[in-house]
């Protein structure tokens, strides 16, 4: 009998979401209103922050970051090559220069040092990403900011629920974005947060997510609000609506049940690929974090064994085992070398951990037997490599 595939990912969702939905949609107020404002506050708390502002997007949170803090054409952005394609894209919608760091050796996560030198007079701000849910080194990028009187921005797509030295990740830097994607650690299906403990930052980026309207342009068509409402700047369309809100908040109240389970995931994973000696393991607790366990990207020692990221895919897929790969570095896209003359080989350690990762499926629904299976099919695969390579090492000598 064949087995069940396993998918990559699988949202968890359940009575509680479609309950929430359902409410919603009886309410026939569909657009951003009340329950957006509850996912807001519900956030804000969660994670320790002042101040959340809820959109469309995890880009948009970004976006809207930049704007906030008062990006202009020609300033410069340093942010890490090893991302989504979003943490760059966002520097270029102000005409501004996205500069782009080496990870840290070993790791993933944009290297201090790497951003130390490549501050310039026009440099304004750095955008640190937590690949995977493992929180960057905070403390080092703030300092640096701090020398430098730069912004602090956080890419937290991955990093929910994380901490870094004790602090909940949303509530330190700046600004923080996070990300409600389906594939995230909680989903509005598309969605995002913005979170930032400044009021200035908080009330410009609540104007400027809806058409630069002034004042709760929302309850305009409430018995609450008016029809007059004032256009203050030219802003963007990126607000999130309350039948997104609600699938947020039934999950968020999940949230740390999900992060639970994600960490014995990893647990099961790490204590399986710490005896094979081919497989490197993610970076683990280096800087008194909480990882979120987003994703579990394991990396092949290649070299002199026999192991192929592709044939490894390939065998996976032939099992009915969902990967993915996470991330092509910046620099190795085309518009990054057309544009801005970025070249191969200019970041060795994200080059590295590119060529060498391969993510595997890390969600709440995966049962045990699934844990096990993953883990099974990657140890075989590692075994059938290197007894290939023992075969071919004989006949080659028989052969000399």
């Amino acid at each position: 009998m064949k087995e069940q595939a396993i998918p990559f990912h699988r949202p968890s969702i359940g009575p509680e979401e479609l309950e929430a939905v359902r409410l919603v949609l009886e309410s026939k107020w569909l657009a951003t209103g009340p329950v957006t404002m509850k996912f807001e506050q519900e956030f804000a708390e969660f994670v320790d922050s002042k101040y959340a502002i809820a959109v469309n997007s995890c880009t948009a949170a970004l976006h809207l970051a930049l704007d906030s803090i008062g990006i202009k054409p020609g300033d410069e952005v340093l942010i890490p090559t090893y991302t989504f394609a979003a943490t760059g894209e966002v520097v270029t919608y102000f005409g501004a220069h996205p500069i782009l760091c080496d990870s840290i050796p070993g790791g993933f996560n944009i290297d201090p040092a790497d951003v130390l030198r490549r501050i310039t007079a026009k440099t304004r701000a750095i955008i640190a990403v937590h690949i995977a849910g493992e929180p960057s080194d905070l403390g080092a990028l703030r300092q640096i900011a701090n020398e430098h009187s730069l912004y602090l921005i956080e890419d937290a797509a991955h990093a929910l629920p994380a901490t870094y030295a004790g602090q909940k990740i949303g509530s330190i830097s700046d600004l923080t974005a996070f990300s409600f994607y389906a594939t995230k650690t909680i989903t509005t299906g598309e969605g995002g947060m913005l979170t930032t403990n400044n009021p200035e930052y908080a009330k410009r980026a609540s104007v400027m997510r809806l058409h630069g309207i002034n004042g709760d342009a929302w309850k305009r068509y409430t018995s609450e609000g008016s029809w007059y409402y004032e256009i203050v700047a030219a802003g963007f369309k990126a607000n999130m609506p309350d039948l997104l809100a609600a699938l947020g908040l039934a999950q968020l109240k999940k949230a740390n049940v999900f992060h639970q389970r994600r960490c014995e995931i990893a647990d099961t994973y790490i204590q399986r690929f710490s005896q094979v000696d081919e497989l490197e393991l993610p970076p683990l607790d280096a800087l008194n974090t909480t990882h979120s366990w987003h994703l579990f990207i394991l990396r092949l020692k290649l070299g002199s064994s026999a192991l192929d990221r592709g044939e490894l895919i390939k065998e996976l897929k032939r099992q009915g085992i969902g990967t993915s790969v996470h991330f092509i570095p910046l620099h190795l896209h085309p518009h990054y070398r057309d544009r801005y003359g970025y070249k191969p080989g200019e970041f060795p350690c994200a080059e590295d951990a590119y060529s060498r990762c391969i993510s595997l499926p890390i969600y709440p629904d995966m049962t045990d037997d699934d844990v096990t299976r993953v883990a099974a099919s990657v140890e075989q695969y590692v075994t059938d490599s290197c007894r290939r390579l023992r075969v071919t090492a004989v006949e080659t000598r028989k052969t000399a």
